[in-house]
C-alpha cells in the first residue's frame, strides 16, 4: 500500500472509531454520572485526575518510541529499530515503578488538606487513588507496544482495540446501576481492568505481527546509548505534555478550591466531551505523524513540511465539522444526554472545544520539530507559557472575577503559542510562512465562518424538541461543502475524486 493510501485507510479507521466512541463515551458518561451521583463523579474526576494527569508521561514515551522507530524505519535500519523497542520497554517499566512509588508517597499530603473531599468519602477516595495508580502503571507499560503499532502504521488494530474499550466501558456503565456495594470503588476497579485488557491485546498481537517485538529483556539487550537518546528526547516530550496535564488538572484543583466538587463534575463532563470530539481530529494526526518521521529519516524535508501543513489543515477541518455544530447545540445535547446537568457545564465545554480548535491550526508543526529531534528550545518556548493560566486564574477567581475570565485566559494563551510555532519553524526547518498561511490557515477561515453562520441560523430559525438531530447533520453537510469548495486545493480534490473512482471500479 502506498503512503498516501495508507494515510487514508488509517484516517478512515481512526475516524470510524472516533464516531463510534463518541456515542459510546457520551452515553456511558450519562449512565455513570447517574449511577455515581454528581458528588461522587466529581470525586473521581479530581482524585483520578491527580493520577491521570501523569498519563502525559505515558504519552511522552509513546511519542518518543514512535519517533525513533519511524525515523530509523525511514533509514531502513531494522536491527536498530528492534533495539529501540527493547530498551524503550525496559525504560517504561522503570518509569512506571518510580512514578507509582512517588504517588503513593504523596498520598498523605494530597488527602491531608490539598484536595477538598467530603469527610464521609475520604477513605473511599483514598482507595480510588491507589487503584488509579495501578491503572497508570499498566498504561505506561502498554505504551511501547502501542508506539510500535503507530510507527508501523497499523492504526486499524489500534482502532479496533479502542472501539472494544468503548463497548466494554458502556457495558460496565450499564451494570453499575445494579451494583449494591460502593459504586465508586467498583467503577475504579472496572476502569483498571479495562487497562489490563488493553495491555494483553497489544502485547499478544504485537508478538504475532512484528519482528521488532521482544517481551523478554536480557541484560545484553540493554544499551545505555539508546537509553540516553530516548531519555533525552522523552524528557522534553514529557515536559511538553506535562505542561498540558498540569494546566488541565491544575485548573481542576483551582476550581475545586474556589467552587467545589459540583463544579469539578461539570469540568469532568467537559473533559469527556472534549476527548470525544478530539478523537475526530487526532485520527488524521495519528495517521500522518509516522509518515512525517519517516520522511525526515529519509532526508526529504520538502515532504515533511508539505505533510505538516496538510496535517494541520485536515485536523482543523475535521475538528470544525464536529465541534462547531456541537457548540451551537450544547444546551440541548446536554439536557438529553444527562439527566441532571451540572452547573457551568456548557461554559466549560464551549471553551474547551474553542481552545482545541485554535491549537489545531498549527498542530502539524509539532511533528516537524519532533522529526528533527532537536526539541529542547522549541518545547520550552511553546509549552511553558501554557502554565501561566494557573496563577492568572487563581488571581482572577480570588479577586471575585467570573469563572469565564479564567477560561478566557487559557484560550488567549493557547492562541499566542499556536501562532508562535510558525516563525520558529521558519528559522529551524525552513518553513515558508506565506505558503503555510496561503495553503493551510487562510482556507480554514471560510469553512469556520460558513459553519458558524449555518449553525447559528439553525438555532435561531428552528424551534422544536431534539432540534440538534436536524441542525448538526445539516451543519456538517454545509461544512463539508464549504471545505470542498474553499479549504481543499484543486490537486487535493482531484486526488479524492480519482481515489473514489478507483474504489468504485473495484
Amino acid at each position: 500500500m502506498n503512503p498516501t493510501n495508507r494515510i487514508i485507510v488509517n484516517t478512515a479507521a481512526q475516524y470510524g472509531k472516533a464516531i463510534i466512541n463518541i456515542g459510546l463515551s457520551l452515553y456511558s458518561t450519562r449512565l455513570i454520572l447517574d449511577a455515581l451521583s454528581i458528588s461522587d463523579y466529581g470525586i473521581y474526576a479530581v482524585v483520578g485526575g491527580v493520577v491521570a494527569m501523569l498519563g502525559f508521561i505515558t504519552n511522552g514515551l509513546v511519542v518518543t518510541t514512535q519517533r525513533y522507530i519511524s525515523f530509523y524505519h525511514g533509514r531502513g535500519d531494522r536491527s536498530y529499530v528492534s533495539q529501540v523497542f527493547t530498551n524503550s520497554l525496559f525504560l517504561h517499566i522503570l518509569f512506571g515503578m518510580a512514578i507509582g512509588l512517588v504517588l503513593i508517597f504523596l498520598k498523605g499530603w494530597l488527602f491531608g488538606g490539598v484536595l477538598n473531599i467530603p469527610p464521609a468519602r475520604m477513605e473511599t477516595a483514598g482507595n480510588v487513588y491507589l487503584i488509579t495508580i495501578a491503572m497508570l502503571f499498566i498504561t505506561i507499560v502498554t505504551a511501547p507496544f502501542k508506539a510500535l503499532f503507530i510507527a508501523r502504521e497499523n492504526i486499524v488494530f489500534i482502532s479496533v482495540v479502542e472501539v472494544c474499550d468503548g463497548i466494554i466501558k458502556l457495558l460496565f456503565a450499564i451494570g453499575l446501576a445494579y451494583v449494591t456495594v460502593d459504586r465508586l470503588m467498583v467503577y475504579a476497579f472496572l476502569m483498571c481492568s479495562i487497562q489490563a485488557l488493553n495491555f494483553l491485546a497489544f502485547s499478544v498481537y504485537g508478538r504475532i505481527r512484528f519482528e521488532e517485538y521482544r517481551l523478554r529483556i536480557c541484560r545484553s539487550d540493554i544499551s545505555f546509548d539508546i537509553i540516553r537518546q530516548l531519555m533525552g528526547f522523552a524528557g522534553w516530550t514529557i515536559y511538553s505534555m506535562g505542561t498540558l496535564a498540569a494546566r488541565n488538572q491544575g485548573m481542576a484543583i483551582v476550581i475545586n478550591h474556589f467552587i467545589g466538587t459540583v463544579a469539578n463534575a461539570a469540568y469532568g463532563v467537559a473533559a469527556q466531551v472534549d476527548a470525544a470530539i478530539m478523537f475526530v481530529s487526532s485520527s488524521i494526526i495519528n495517521a500522518m505523524n509516522p509518515q512525517i518521521m519517516k520522511a525526515e529519516g529519509g532526508g526529504d524535508r520538502k515532504r515533511v513540511l508539505m505533510l505538516a501543513g496538510q496535517e494541520s489543515k485536515y485536523s482543523a477541518i475535521l475538528l470544525s465539522l464536529a465541534a462547531i455544530p456541537v457548540l451551537s447545540e450544547l444546551p440541548g445535547i446536554l439536557s438529553v444526554w444527562l439527566k441532571e446537568v451540572p452547573e457551568n457545564t456548557v461554559l466549560f465545554c464551549s471553551f474547551a472545544l474553542a481552545t482545541c480548535l485554535v491549537d489545531q491550526t498549527t498542530i502539524g508543526l509539532n511533528a516537524v520539530n519532533r522529526a528533527q529531534g532537536k526539541i529542547g528550545l522549541y518545547t520550552f518556548l511553546m509549552f511553558t507559557p501554557k502554565l501561566l493560566c494557573l496563577p492568572i486564574s487563581w488571581w482572577l477567581l480570588s479577586t471575585g472575577h467570573a469563572l469565564a475570565s479564567a477560561l478566557w485566559a487559557i484560550l488567549i494563551i493557547e492562541a499566542v503559542t499556536s501562532v508562535a510555532r510558525i516563525p520558529f519553524l521558519k528559522v529551524t526547518a525552513g518553513l515558508n510562512i506565506s505558503d503555510y498561511l496561503r495553503y493551510t490557515v487562510w482556507p480554514l477561515l471560510p469553512l469556520i465562518t460558513v459553519m458558524a453562520l449555518s449553525s447559528w441560523g439553525c438555532t435561531r430559525l428552528l424551534h422544536f424538541p431534539f432540534r440538534f438531530m436536524l441542525t448538526i447533520p445539516l451543519s456538517v453537510i454545509i461544512g463539508m461543502m464549504a471545505a470542498w469548495t474553499f479549504s481543499l486545493r484543486a490537486t487535493e480534490r482531484q486526488y479524492i475524486v480519482n481515489l473514489m473512482k478507483s474504489r468504485l471500479k473495484r
